[in-house]
């Protein structure tokens, strides 16, 4: 891992409108982003950085005291696969887990599956669908849901 993760500030939102244009049909704004990683209250956005470049960015919106929201996660094209995503949501699982929150839940395209892949090794897990949850492509998106445990306890009790 060559990059960093730290909070995301005002000054990331040209590369995170970036990847969000690359990577989704129904991107977040400049707008959107900026009231996201400006909420301290109840957000909390991360970036992974490279050499200056934002490599990739991690959204989440606590619910309730013990539970949170994936809004975002995404991975500047290039350096899909690299476990950018990994590193972000390991990052964030370590430090919420000392504040008390166990449970996660996001929406995902039924279509995404690298990004359901990355899902299901963290133990999340489908409970419902919302139909034609994204409006541009009429796709829809599977609820999950997942207890917040770290990665290797996972991996160790979904081994055979």
């Amino acid at each position: 891992m060559t990059w960093r993760i730290r909070p995301a500030e005002k000054r990331d939102l040209g590369d995170l409108v970036a990847i969000e244009l690359a990577q989704f049909p129904e991107p977040w704004t400049k707008s959107m982003l900026l009231e996201e990683i400006t909420n301290h209250e109840n957000r909390r956005y991360t970036v992974a950085e490279e050499n200056g470049v934002i490599v990739g960015y991690l959204g989440l919106m606590f619910v309730l005291t013990d539970e949170l929201h994936v809004n975002t996660i995404g991975t500047r094209p290039g350096h899909e696969g690299r476990g950018v995503a990994t590193s972000l949501l390991d990052e964030a699982w370590a430090e919420v887990r000392t504040h008390g929150v166990a449970r996660a839940t996001l929406e995902v395209a039924v279509s995404n599956t690298r990004a359901l892949e990355l899902y299901y090794r963290y133990g999340f897990a489908p409970v419902g669908v919302r139909k034609n949850y994204y409006e541009k492509t009429r796709e829809d998106a599977l609820i999950l849901w997942a207890d917040i445990v770290p990665r290797e306890t996972v991996a160790r009790d979904n081994a055979p």
